[in-house]
């Protein structure tokens, strides 16, 4: 029997050690990146495989799992913000420290809680997203909601002209060609994309957020 001496066995381990560790870390770095929003028209789903074309002009592919949650979307008013509502807001800052929505969605009681709280969003410059209960709700001059989450709230004031939907649970029969969506996705250690969640237009409607 061959005898491996301890300096030619560190040869032969340590570049499979160092090859796995790369692998390691660009799947880590894969995972813990920014997820990519995807905003555009499906084109097809087969099995797993859900392809849009998006508004600039791309196709792009992504995976589903068979858990990805996927959200529909249908059309709401004002009326639909009450109290104690469970709310997201895309907006952008104003002058005096508040918020004006680009959109505002309205959550079912079953997914009170997703998302909550305040962070940055892609909808245009130093705009952000806001998930919180409404804890007043302004009719005068303008529209105003008091959004409140886990570690502050948010003034948001909803122009006349801003989308307001509604969401609820969903599945894969709302993924057909034409569906308007918007997904977030996260790209796989092979360079592929994986949505996080979809939520995709009912009747038509283009999910605003």
């Amino acid at each position: 029997m061959k005898i491996v001496s301890a300096q030619a066995l560190r040869a032969l381990v340590a570049p499979a050690l160092a090859a796995a560790l790369l692998v390691t870390t660009a799947a880590a770095h894969a995972q813990n990146a920014a997820p990519t929003g995807v905003r555009g028209t499906v084109t097809s789903l087969a099995g797993d495989l859900l392809k849009v074309h998006t508004r600039d002009g791309k196709d792009v592919d992504v995976k589903l799992a068979a858990n990805t949650p996927i959200r529909g979307v249908t059309l709401a008013n004002v009326n639909d913000i009450k109290p104690d509502s469970y709310v997201g807001t895309a907006a952008i800052p104003q002058a005096d420290g508040t918020l004006k929505a680009l959109e505002v969605h309205v959550f079912p009681p079953s997914m009170r809680g997703s998302g909550e709280g305040h962070r940055p969003w892609d909808l245009g410059s130093n705009s952000s997203m806001t998930n919180g209960t409404v804890g007043s709700l302004v009719v005068s001059n303008g529209r105003t909601i008091t959004v409140k989450y886990k570690d502050g709230e948010k003034k948001v004031l909803i122009p006349q002209d801003v989308p307001i939907v509604s969401l609820e649970p969903g599945d894969r029969s709302l993924l057909v060609p034409g569906a308007k969506v918007v997904l977030f996705a996260h790209k796989e250690a092979d360079g592929s994309m994986a949505a996080n969640f979809i939520s995709a237009g009912e009747h038509g409607v283009t999910p605003p957020m």
